[in-house]
């Protein structure tokens, strides 16, 4: 098997069904996106095909395939030109941890910020946009769609010029990637049709507000004890829910939206460290910094570094 080239995927928690969560791992220089050769060149996961669910989005392209995958419990045929969008939370195995889903296919994953970097409401709001429409499907139930064997040629091409971008990674690759990426999301959403029922349909009220309060006030000292006051629960039920749903605590989610806006002000801004340790809720340095660096590896200073093109 091929090494994988993109971003590192890693486990990041377990929901409360014992199912592994797959994190998508940030390298700083590197596109936030990642594809694979199927099946030579799989993604990260469980040994065998376990059940596993992830933080991230996934479009599987099987171009050559006879065989099933089991999504959220539900048995699907997987067969020449089908794509599957699956989204955050759902939980992906097997049927048969030895049979071969696809002799030829592709698959691409990336975090849900990457389509909105930097927006007002892009952590809590990405099911609302368009080329994410297909995933929002998801939430509720796994999305299936035909390419019609006229265009098959070109998804091929589509995935393989985008393998070679990352792994080119030549200057200006971030910006070709997501421009390659984006490509595939449109030509996805144009399979995808009575979209705006689905999307009503499946959404997650709950989940949804705790989102939105992260989002209007991770910037400031929030904690679990004020997103459970803004949504008049216990802190104990609060974090009961958003543990089972997704595998990951409100503290968690809290931390997780605020290293996305350090990285970002870290490439896009002069700010200093310090700055931008106020910015995102932090108001000692100190613990940003040792806070960062355990999540990514290197300091926020080593990050914008390697990050930014050299000058």
């Amino acid at each position: 098997m091929r090494q994988n080239l993109g971003p590192g995927s890693r486990p990041v928690g377990v929901t409360g069904h014992g199912v592994p969560v797959i994190g998508f791992g940030h390298v700083p220089g590197v596109a936030p996106v990642a594809v694979a050769r199927v099946p030579e060149n799989l993604p990260v996961g469980p040994a065998g095909g376990g059940a596993h669910t992830h933080d991230f989005l996934a479009l599987f392209y099987a171009h050559r395939a006879d065989g099933a995958v089991l999504i959220d419990g539900r048995r699907w045929t997987v067969t020449d030109g089908d794509v599957f969008v699956i989204a955050p939370g759902q939980v992906v195995s097997l049927r048969d941890p030895h049979e071969e889903v696809a002799t030829d296919g592709w698959v691409v994953w990336f975090p849900a910020d990457v389509v909105r970097p930097g927006m007002s409401g892009a952590y809590s709001s990405w099911r609302a946009h368009p080329l994410l429409f297909p995933f929002a499907q998801g939430t509720d139930r796994a999305q299936r769609l035909r390419i019609p064997a006229a265009d098959r040629a070109g998804w091929v091409e589509r995935f393989a010029v985008l393998d070679a971008e990352l792994r080119a990674r030549r200057d200006g690759h971030q910006e070709a990637a997501l421009a390659h990426l984006t490509l595939l999301l449109v030509a996805a959403a144009r399979l995808s049709t009575g979209v705006a029922d689905q999307l009503r349909s499946s959404d997650e009220p709950l989940l949804a507000a705790v989102f939105d309060a992260i989002e209007q006030r991770y910037h400031e000292g929030i904690s679990l004890a004020d997103v459970a006051a803004e949504l008049a629960l216990t802190a104990g039920h609060l974090t009961t829910v958003v543990r089972r749903k997704t595998g990951r605590t409100v503290q968690q989610w809290i931390a997780q939206r605020r290293m996305q806006q350090a990285r970002l002000l870290l490439t896009e801004t002069d700010l200093t460290v310090a700055a931008i340790s106020r910015r995102v809720g932090y108001p000692d340095v100190s613990y940003f910094i040792k806070r960062f660096r355990a999540d990514h590896g290197v300091t926020p200073g080593q990050w914008r570094d390697t990050a930014l093109p050299t000058r």
